[in-house]
């Protein structure tokens, strides 16, 4: 256990800055904020199941209306799209738009932390993510909630053969590249919170 947790919650809120002043820089020149980016970014990474406005303002831990506006903001310059959903045509499903895609492939705002864990080993970082992980889960069961977790990691997740997967919550039949990604309703299976590292 840790003796002094004031020192690991300075270096997470540290790196949390670094990361959001990253973000300003590479939405400056599209005169997109922070905000912005990471709502891009949780599109990149979100399933189908979990492409909602409500879903990114739970994601983001921002209010309904924040969300609002900042997707009004990325539909205008054409980042994203929104589209009704196939079952229920109340529910509002959001996309990367082609344009969306090429933003976050050229900014790449990721980078800077590839840069800053390029030279520590792969384990390692695997590791300190998985603790990191384990962490969040912990404090999301605390305050109630979702997990937003990765598919593969989640009991729901049923592999059926090599290239198949089937989600028991939602019925439905997932790809290999689906159940990498992230889903607001996932329940981690016991021991999994590194599996998808």
């Amino acid at each position: 256990m840790l003796k002094n947790p004031v020192v690991l919650l300075d270096l997470i809120s540290r790196l949390a800055n670094l990361m959001r002043s990253e973000f300003r820089r590479v939405g400056s020149d599209e005169g997109l904020q922070p905000v912005h980016v990471q709502a891009l970014l949780f599109l990149e990474q979100v399933n189908r199941f979990s492409n909602t406005p409500q879903a990114l303002a739970e994601y983001l831990g921002l209010t309904k209306g924040t969300v609002s506006q900042s997707l009004l903001l990325l539909d205008r310059r054409g980042l994203i799209e929104r589209y009704q959903d196939e079952i229920d045509r109340r529910v509002v499903r959001l996309r990367l738009s082609t344009l969306g895609e090429a933003f976050l492939n050229e900014s790449n705002p990721s980078g800077l932390w590839h840069t800053a864990t390029r030279d520590i080993s792969a384990n390692r970082v695997r590791y300190s993510v998985s603790v990191l992980r384990a962490a969040l889960y912990e404090l999301q069961g605390f305050t109630g909630g979702p997990v937003f977790g990765v598919c593969n990691t989640c009991v729901y997740c049923q592999r059926k053969s090599q290239r198949i997967h089937h989600c028991t919550w939602f019925g439905e039949r997932l790809s290999g590249p689906e159940t990498r990604k992230i889903c607001r309703d996932q329940v981690p299976k016991t021991g999994s919170l590194s599996a998808a590292d």
